[in-house]
């Protein structure tokens, strides 16, 4: 007989449960029951009232407003009917928080929410289409005043075109916010008009008469109007002095405007969802005697696969070999011609030593050895792919973000200094597809002579000329990482391998596996160091216990890359002890990969800061709902790019973007959230590829056709697919990333967070709820002009 058989015998021995005498009233109640049934009952009452650390969190699943009750220092965030569930559950346990308290509180949530739905109507779909607002992202403008809430009547034109009326919201020396009809589309690239009606009654001011012209940072839709930000353009002194009258006279009868900020935040709060996966490597360009040569390189979790890649068997970065003066040049003078964006390269290893052979498309063609250099680099396991991005620095903005007013404008002297000497801003994209080899094998002719690839042989470099810093919230590890390459045999219960290192720190190792053998983080391992034991002496590196943090797979490549940490107890950790040792007395020999714990952050931020001024591709980002998830919104920048402006085109609403000519809800389900779920963050980034075929229609509409890559019957469907898009319109080929998201990074925005707390408190709660749903993110990156080089035929069609 189960214990569900009792239930009501239990319920009325609950209030009696915490009472002195409840031995004695248990064996009177139960004085009909069997031996087995008093002991099930019992058992069930000894678990109820047991000691419970789990946490009630209903903020994702109640309609209502949750708020923070602490009960035995634990934190619960309960909506009005849990709370009241809570107290009366205690009543029964002597205020202890209890197994039994845990569960009345659920199944009390868990019959409201029932009994909701069935008074109300359910909707049939939770997503009718995928139609999501925009955040811009990398453009974060502070302004040095306060901004007030105050309503003026007001007329906005653009190039001379007939005035559209409308209203302010609220108003700055430097900027402000409107309410215009949403069915006049203003663009967003052109200054905006905008005359001041009622303060024309109250002031004459010529600036005034002829109107202010603004330039547009972002529109919101909200019901028929468009809710515009705008900067004010030009310096006029009288202007400021006016419009800073105006606001003093009227600073106690309206409130401060935090509008900007929230934005600012919500750009910040979503690039620091991002960042960390970012899987493309981030160089940054200098020009010394007129040669641009690369400096410095920004690393995150997600691009250590590209740094170790270009680096060789002593250690040495062989990246400004691969990005040469000539080639550099090439890219800077031709940034739209793909012909020198596109980068192929393998490696040839030879009595230990690994040379590096690259090349352009341009020189391919240059030379006549698309065949050759195809056919046979894609036959090596090192066979790469990379596509380079490129943008001028402009340094009439600031390299810092200041986000809040009064916020100083600038880093520290030597910081500017060197963000100053930074001309142009690189992208470094691993575009390589294990699944395509075969397209790029198909190249090869048996006559070829592979000789002729030796003038594609790059000339070693022997020390290191590249700077390196890691992205401010990526490193995690309380002291500096350097680069060192090693033998590592690793064991966990029987199964073993082994590894060469990428980095060290005294205490931390990254190695990745030669085999296919595979292990689970957060797992306590054995490892042991033959190559160095040879130079320990009687120090002894074998069988020395560390901990498994994560284990992580790039792409399609079956080898894991295995970041660990010493397991140190009571004894000295012989490992700890050697590579400590080791570190500090190489310092000047070993590349150090990571600053100590709060050098060179402003640098790398501003760096960071400099990357996100213009997107190379579109993120986007996926959040938790009560029932599933769904797109919540896409990242964008200022300047408007060819993938969002594809998907702008089939909205209605301004900074809105309707993502169904990719997916339909049952795909995106399919292909991203169902994956994303499932996923760790960890786990890195996976991708699928997409083909479009995009048309013009009547009166500027765009009709785009997708079909996925997997899909495809057949390389020569793929073919048709390009030829005929082509021949009717363009063609464009997506590679679509997706990846599960850690916690937000609410500590980077705690400033913004705080002064919206204080100024509007509901929207610092809303940004911070909306900011802990997302769960995966991603992007969608342009990769059509390496997909027109996969297919011989298509070239042979072009001769």
């Amino acid at each position: 007989m189960s214990i569900e058989d009792h239930s009501q015998l239990i319920e009325q021995l609950k209030p009696l449960l915490m009472e002195p005498d409840f031995k004695e009233v248990f064996e009177k109640l139960t004085i009909d029951e069997s031996n087995s049934t008093r002991f099930l009952v019992k058992m069930e009452l000894n678990r109820l009232s047991a000691s419970c650390t789990r946490i009630i969190d209903l903020r994702d699943k109640s309609e209502l407003q949750c708020e923070e009750v602490t009960v035995a220092k634990q934190r619960h965030f309960l909506d009005e009917p849990a709370k009241l569930s809570l107290v009366q559950a205690l009543g029964l346990y002597r205020n202890k928080y209890t197994v039994g308290v845990y569960e009345h509180v659920l199944s009390q949530h868990k019959l409201r929410k029932e009994s909701l739905r069935k008074t109300e109507q359910e909707p049939t779909e939770e997503l009718s289409e995928l139609v999501v607002p925009g955040v811009v992202l990398g453009s974060y403008f502070s302004r040095s005043e306060e901004r007030m809430n105050y309503s003026i009547r007001i007329s906005a034109s653009q190039d001379g075109g007939g005035e559209v009326l409308g209203a302010s919201l609220d108003l700055s020396v430097g900027g402000a916010r409107v309410r215009l009809p949403a069915k006049h589309r203003f663009d967003q690239d052109k200054p905006l008009r905008v005359k001041l009606l009622e303060l024309n009654e109250e002031f004459f001011f010529e600036d005034l008469q002829h109107g202010v012209d603004y330039q547009i940072v972002d529109i919101q839709n909200k019901d028929d109007s468009a809710i515009m930000r705008l900067k004010r353009l030009g310096d006029s002194k009288e202007l400021d002095k006016l419009l800073s009258q105006l606001i003093r006279g009227y600073k106690f009868r309206y409130k401060v405007d935090v509008n900007d900020v929230i934005v600012n935040a919500t750009g910040l709060g979503f690039e620091r969802h991002y960042l960390p996966m970012l899987s493309h490597m981030p160089l940054y360009l200098s020009v010394e005697n007129g040669k641009p040569f690369i400096s410095h390189q920004l690393l995150s979790r997600g691009n250590q696969p590209i740094l170790q890649y270009f680096i060789d068997e002593n250690e040495v970065n062989q990246l400004p070999n691969f990005l040469t003066n000539n080639r550099l040049v090439n890219l800077i003078k031709s940034p739209d011609k793909a012909d020198h964006s596109l980068f192929f390269c393998f490696t040839h290893s030879n009595k230990g030593i690994t040379q590096y052979f690259s090349a352009t498309l341009h020189e391919l063609k240059k030379h006549q050895a698309m065949q050759l250099f195809f056919g046979f680099g894609a036959s090596k396991s090192s066979w790469r792919i990379f596509k380079v991005c490129q943008q001028k620095v402009d340094h009439k903005l600031n390299y810092k973000t200041s986000t809040l007013p009064g916020d100083e404008q600038q880093y520290s002297a030597l910081t500017e200094q060197q963000l100053a000497r930074f001309a142009y801003t690189l992208q470094l994209i691993d575009l390589t597809n294990e699944d395509i080899r075969p397209n790029y094998r198909a190249w090869f002719n048996e006559g070829d002579n592979v000789n002729q690839l030796k003038i594609f042989n790059q000339k070693k470099l022997t020390k290191n000329t590249i700077k390196r810093l890691s992205m401010p919230f990526s490193e995690r590890r309380r002291e500096a990482r350097f680069a060192f390459k090693t033998i590592i045999e690793i064991e966990h219960n029987g199964k073993k391998s082994r590894g060469i290192s990428h980095d060290i720190s005294s205490r931390g190792i990254q190695f990745t596996l030669e085999d296919d053998t595979q292990f689970s983080s957060a797992t306590d391992v054995i490892l042991s160091f033959p190559k160095l034991q040879e130079i320990a002496g009687k120090m002894q590196l074998s069988q020395l216990p560390y901990r498994l943090i994560r284990a992580r797979t790039q792409g399609n490549k079956k080898q894991q890359t295995l970041h660990l940490s010493a397991l140190i107890g009571h004894e000295p950790h012989q490992g700890v002890e050697f590579l400590n040792k080791l570190i500090n007395h190489n310092r000047d020999k070993f590349e150090q990969l990571s600053e100590d714990e709060g050098e060179l952050k402003e640098l790398a931020d501003g760096m960071k800061n400099l990357l996100l001024r213009q997107l190379v591709s579109v993120p986007y980002f996926v959040e938790k709902t009560k029932k599933s998830a769904q797109l919540a919104c896409i990242g964008i920048g200022t300047k408007t790019d060819d993938i969002s402006h594809l998907f702008a085109a089939g909205s209605t609403t301004p900074l809105s973007f309707n993502l169904t000519p990719l997916f339909n809800e049952t795909e995106f389900k399919q292909l991203i959230i169902d994956p994303v779920r499932s996923m760790k963050p960890i786990d890195g980034m996976q991708y699928f590829e997409v083909f479009l075929q995009i048309s013009r229609q009547g009166r500027g509409a765009i009709n785009i056709q997708s079909q996925l890559v997997s899909d495809f019957s057949h390389r020569s469907a793929q073919i048709k697919f390009i030829s005929h898009a082509q021949a009717v319109g363009k063609f464009m080929a997506l590679r679509i990333y997706l990846g599960a998201t850690e916690k937000p990074d609410m500590s980077y925005i705690r400033r913004e967070m705080e002064y919206i707390t204080i100024h509007a408190s509901h929207r610092a709660k809303a940004l911070e709820e909306r900011l802990w749903r997302i769960i995966g993110s991603g992007e969608l990156l342009d990769i059509t002009s390496e997909v027109e080089v996969r297919f011989p035929e298509l070239h042979l069609l072009e001769d």
